[in-house]
């Protein structure tokens, strides 16, 4: 897979964010080490779940899906599915 949905959780803000990337483990690093302006508050941040798609289009129309739905509730049934 070349492109990845995530999401990710931190637990010293009870949330979740979702994203989309080529490199996972890079765009975590970048999340972790505070280079990311929207998620820098919620240090450390832990994968939770992932998706790999082909193409960047792909990976970013799933994202908004995902975004979309605004459910707390769907990102729990996600990631609680991959178990």
């Amino acid at each position: 897979m070349n492109f990845y949905v995530y999401i990710l959780y931190s637990t010293s803000l009870d949330r979740y964010y979702v994203g989309f990337t080529q490199n996972l483990s890079s765009r975590l690093a970048r999340h972790n080490s505070g280079g990311s302006r929207a998620t820098k508050p919620g240090v450390p941040w832990e994968l939770k779940y992932s998706e790999g798609y082909e193409t960047r289009s792909e990976a970013m129309v799933r994202e908004r899906a995902i975004k979309a739905k605004k459910s707390r509730k769907y990102l729990d049934h996600l990631i609680l599915g991959q178990s």
